[in-house]
């Protein structure tokens, strides 16, 4: 009876103190430099996006951040490399709908849960895509595509560096009855580089990457993927504007920590990365990159992550996309 007890204590005692370590941890965050992990290569418009967004994080937080890009598997070397961290704050990614929304429908094997192995942070936007060719493509809009795509059917390709390239340039396929060659990459920029080389015919890529090779006459825009047409580029129409039908598909991006951070923890860092992102100025600076920005609670991004699985999963059996 006295023994357990004495056990009863002790497991008491334990708890106390690791509750004690925690809020001291919390109280003393951050203490020293934190790494954001990026499931993309630099270039692209989330590591973009993400860099802006970091300098004005480091300067309230008084510390350094690290970008450390972790590009590959569609996203899941970045992402298991978050979920198997400490959960102490100073490992983060920073993601999008490939990770968190796409890849459990669209990768066979998969290293981690996207609900159950991350803390939601904040989310920090949308990054709106849109379509682009190689101007040797003879076609200014896409009705043209298409009927050069069913006139020449398996010479057009499309390539993808994300999981919102890839469904949508399935989905395009698809609901417009071509056949379309799927060209994958790694990244956004250089399956860019081999669709401004005429190496590949199309990319879906997001408006921050893609739009400065537009203003420069290398690529040709001819469509936005959402369902209304952007602000951010309010000249080019929606695919389903433009004739392609039940085509709305938009990527979004956002901040986790491995599971079981401290609350502490997480509401510090959502408090001033919603400070940043709603700054009028800041906002407007993200917006001339192609970013439509805007935050909210940790509880609104993880209700927003389970429902954009079912939307993703829907996405993705429409396109008749096969696991990988």
């Amino acid at each position: 009876m006295i023994s357990a007890l004495i056990r009863h204590l002790r497991t008491i005692g334990a708890a106390v103190l690791c509750l004690a370590a925690s809020t001291a941890q919390a109280d003393n965050y951050p203490s020293r430099n934190i790494t954001l992990v990026l499931p993309f290569a630099a270039g692209s418009g989330t590591d973009t996006t993400t860099r802006l967004i970091s300098q004005h994080l480091s300067q309230a937080l008084g510390v350094g951040i690290v970008i450390e890009n972790k590009a590959g598997a569609n996203g899941m070397l970045a992402a298991t490399y978050v979920a198997k961290a400490a959960p102490d704050g100073y490992t983060l990614l920073v993601t999008t709908n490939t990770t968190h929304s796409a890849n459990p429908y669209l990768l066979k094997s998969l290293t981690y849960d996207p609900v159950k192995d991350f803390t939601p942070i904040a989310r920090t936007g949308d990054l709106p895509f849109m379509l682009v060719v190689n101007p040797e493509v003879p076609a200014k809009t896409v009705g043209e595509l298409v009927a050069y795509g069913k006139a020449n059917p398996g010479k057009l390709s499309y390539a993808s560096g994300s999981s919102s390239a890839i469904v949508s340039g399935a989905t395009f396929a698809h609901n417009a009855g071509l056949d379309l060659l799927h060209v994958p990459y790694k990244s956004s920029p250089p399956a860019l580089n081999d669709v401004m080389g005429g190496r590949v015919s199309m990319m879906f890529v997001d408006i921050l990457t893609g739009l400065p090779h537009v203003q420069g006459n290398a690529l040709r825009a001819l469509a936005v993927t959402t369902k209304e047409r952007t602000p951010l580029v309010p000249h080019l129409p929606s695919m389903q504007e433009a004739g392609v039908p039940d085509f709305d598909i938009s990527s979004w991006q956002g901040y986790f920590g491995p599971a079981g951070m401290p609350k502490e923890i997480v509401t510090r860092l959502n408090a001033e990365i919603r400070k940043i992102v709603e700054n009028p100025e800041i906002k407007a600076k993200l917006a001339t990159l192609g970013m439509d920005a805007f935050s909210g609670t940790p509880e609104q991004l993880g209700t927003f992550v389970n429902e954009q699985l079912v939307l993703w999963e829907k996405l993705i059996t429409n396109a008749k996309i096969e696991k990988q």
